[in-house]
């Protein structure tokens, strides 16, 4: 991908969409776009052969660049014109609620401050980008209310295609668009699936309707009724950018969605897709899709990602920047655990969506192993342990029993599935089966999935010890190993009726989601910056899905799935951003990211410290703000949070120019915008927070706060400070009239130097019960 000189007719493009939209769709803006698609055509005819190259796409509105396909050589040329500022290889993406809405206390909180569900996020606009759309699911359909949202210039472009006839798009879907340039030239597509908005994997679907999904819509799988589902905002509209496929994506693509959002002047934008690795050729605040995320902040989009599903290895997030709001993924309470019951009466907890055998537990049924099914003359044992195939197990030994598959090497490698299982049970006419943890491999992690047979999933080793040695006990074998007797039996209870009992612990941080410290470039170094920014509901969520379900065989058919990963915590906080937007619409997207980091909760629902999964399946440890960030998202405080840190687009630019392994002249390159004013230090951002990778001596770091409030408040500061490190807030109280601010100065002194990070938080606490959190992070490495 490649970024073009000419910059000021980008900014033009801004300056025009900004002030007047309806210029966005002038004669003068068509002009000046197609003048910049020619300039991209020109300048590569004057520098590559014909037949060397071919033009993907242009991006024209917040950035001014292009892709191409081209060798490597090819690439090395054409960056030595003196039009072309920076190239950058071209790098895959990668893909990243019937209770939450509840946990996060919308209903009673923020809706009601909003007049109900039938108006929480009316007027808002929030872009999704990801793999596109179902149109005809019911969490889309438009659904009018007493008070209309019809807005003329909110009307956008719906492409039609395969799948996605005209009229898919309404009243809740305002546009839909599909960006497939990158992918086609490196991924086989498939034209009656893919070439059109239409979501053929569900991830799309499932990540709109957290956001904004309609509200109170029926969640049935399989004929079982699970609850209703709601978006964050129920009321807020949609628009739709389709830039990952089954095959997969790349960021080609997704920099022309960004920079199609920021034309569509879209509020809030969801982005539960990403790259897979931090870039290896420039530091990670610089590739060309942050520095596309930074002018679409600049635009005055809220920017949502997802953290990376890495976990729970440190400096694995992959959002990286200060200027979007990484999305960490937390637990809720809730899991859908089955039960077997063994003949012994002895009763082991599992993990699916599972119907229970007839009579619900009761009756006890014919228990087999399939190792003891296998068919004569297997070239290996595993063929038939796994229930891959039909043909490695005796029909007659597993007609009408549960079977017990084990989860062995093939599960591993992802060659073998529960897909084939259900299809080994449907051809040989298992009642039911149970995969069970194999002490070779150890334990594996399980989500629930729905099984329309009793199935059941054991994934610790000291349960399927348990049931084993009650199978044992009850099977003899002659000398050969064929049984000659068994009186093993179970029964497999109802599996699709939720528990909470894990909810006075909840939330605790996803192990799969992706932990701090932030990091600089591929080798790791950290940043200054705190990643994740905050954690929000990721595991077990149900939400829309697309009966195609082209990456997962096991859902296909379905029109809800329940998923875990940050790629749907993002989108509840881009949900809830929409809703703070709704009520205070002249906050720009810092202020309503102060908001929700400053009033996030660091305790679980029971008021003790957050806890994260760890390492070792099923452990739990302590968790810190780079496993959290801020912590839980807390709406309701968010609405209301006393004070907020602004920073503009010259705060970002004055952060890049500060760091230290970055030119203005690499900077400008990038941006197209000068370093007009650098940052004494990187740390002087004006986050709610203050991380220090280096922390030497006694160094003061700078904060500004406003009173968002409609009184003056008085505030008083406390400090919990990191270990080995003094800190102190100057002026420790203030008084602030609305709309007033305050440079606040921290001073920061290390009294033992360590090799860690350590970490703490400000606590400013306002006369009228506004409590403000900002957290520290900090590595203290001398005592100077």
């Amino acid at each position: 991908m490649l970024m073009h000189r000419n910059n000021p007719v980008m900014y033009n493009h801004i300056d025009i969409f900004n002030s007047v939209y309806a210029c966005a769709c002038s004669e003068q803006y068509r002009t000046q776009k197609k003048r910049v698609v020619e300039s991209h055509t020109e300048l590569l005819r004057k520098n590559l052969d014909s037949g060397t190259y071919s033009k993907l796409c242009s991006f024209h509105h917040i950035v001014n660049g292009f892709a191409i396909r081209t060798s490597a050589s090819q690439a090395k040329r054409l960056g030595m014109a003196p039009e072309v500022l920076k190239i950058e290889k071209d790098r895959r993406t990668k893909l990243m609620t019937t209770y939450t809405p509840h946990l996060l206390d919308l209903p009673r909180g923020v809706w009601a401050q909003e007049g109900g569900a039938e108006h929480a996020g009316e007027g808002m606009v929030i872009g999704v980008i990801d793999t596109g759309i179902n149109p005809s699911h019911p969490s889309f359909a438009y659904s009018p209310s007493s008070s209309s949202q019809s807005e003329p210039f909110l009307v956008g472009v719906c492409e039609t295609g395969a799948q996605f006839p005209v009229g898919s798009c309404n009243d809740k879907i305002l546009s839909a668009r599909y960006f497939a340039a990158g992918a086609a030239a490196v991924l086989p597509l498939d034209p009656s699936r893919d070439l059109s908005p239409f979501d053929g994997v569900g991830h799309g679907s499932h990540v709109a309707s957290i956001a904004a999904g309609n509200w109170q819509v029926p969640v049935i799988v399989d004929g079982a009724m699970y609850g209703f589902a709601s978006g964050m905002a129920p009321r807020a509209r949609l628009r739709v950018y389709k830039a990952m496929y089954p095959a997969g994506g790349t960021t080609a693509d997704l920099v022309s969605a960004i920079d199609q959002a920021a034309q569509d002047r879209v509020d809030v934008l969801v982005l539960s897709i990403g790259p897979d690795e931090p870039p290896v050729d420039t530091i990670t605040f610089m590739s060309v899709l942050d520095i596309s995320l930074l002018l679409a902040r600049r635009a005055g989009m809220f920017v949502a990602q997802a953290a990376g599903n890495k976990g729970p290895g440190e400096a694995s997030v992959v959002s990286f920047s200060p200027w979007v709001v990484g999305v960490g993924a937390g637990t809720t309470g809730r899991s859908y655990s089955p039960v077997l019951v063994l003949g012994s009466g002895l009763q082991i907890q599992g993990v699916g969506l599972s119907v229970p055998t007839p009579g619900d537990g009761i009756f006890q049924f014919r228990l087999v192993s399939a190792r003891d099914a296998a068919a004569a003359n297997l070239s290996s044992p595993t063929d038939a342990e796994e229930c891959q195939h039909p043909e490695a197990l005796q029909p007659a030994k597993v007609l009408g029993g549960i079977v017990i598959c084990s989860f062995l090497q093939g599960f591993l490698n992802g060659t073998s599935t529960v897909t084939a299982i259900l299809d080994t049970a449907n051809t040989l006419g298992f009642l039911g089966f149970i995969l069970v943890a194999s002490a070779l491999y150890g334990d594996f992690i399980a989500q629930p999935l729905p099984f329309p047979i009793p199935g059941i999933m054991i994934p610790r080793i000291t349960d399927a010890k348990a049931l084993w040695e009650y199978y044992e006990n009850q099977t003899s074998w002659d000398v050969k190993g064929a049984i000659v007797g068994n009186h093993a039996s179970a029964a497999i209870k109802e599996g699709r009726v939720p528990t909470f009992a894990g909810s006075t612990q909840a939330p605790v941080v996803a192990r799969f989601s992706s932990r701090g410290p932030d990091i600089l470039d591929w080798e790791l170094h950290p940043a200054d910056v705190l990643k994740p920014d905050i954690l929000a509901p990721g595991q077990q969520i149900w939400a829309a899905w697309s009966p195609i379900s082209a990456a997962d065989p096991i859902l296909s058919g379905h029109r809800f799935a329940l998923l875990s990963g940050t790629s749907m915590a993002a989108p509840h906080v881009g949900g809830v951003a929409a809703l703070i937007k709704q009520l205070h619409p002249s906050w720009t997207p810092s202020m309503i990211a102060s908001a929700l980091l400053t009033t996030a909760n660091k305790h679980s629902n029971a008021g003790r410290p957050i806890m994260a999964e760890g390492a070792e399946l099923y452990s739990v440890h302590l968790a810190t703000p780079f496993d959290y960030g801020a912590g839980f998202i807390n709406p309701v405080k968010a609405l209301d949070p006393g004070l907020v840190l602004p920073a503009e687009f010259g705060d970002y630019m004055g952060f890049l120019c500060s760091l230290p392994n970055l030119t203005p002249g690499v900077v400008r390159a990038a941006t197209g915008a000068a370093c007009k004013a650098s940052l004494a230090s990187p740390t002087n951002l004006n986050l709610p927070s203050i991380t220090i990778s280096n922390l030497r001596g006694s160094p003061s770091v700078r904060r500004v706060v406003k009173n968002v409030a409609n009184k003056s408040e008085t505030y008083s500061c406390s400090v919990i400070s990191p270990e080995g490190v003094e800190v102190s807030v100057q002026p420790p109280s203030f008084n602030l009239a609305p709309q007033g601010t305050q440079n606040l100065e921290i001073r920061l002194n290390v009294t033992r130097a360590s090799n860690t990070f350590s970490f703490g938080e400000i606590v400013l606490t306002g006369s009228f019960d506004h409590i403000v959190r900002l957290t520290l992070a900090v590595l203290p490495t001398a005592v100077i």
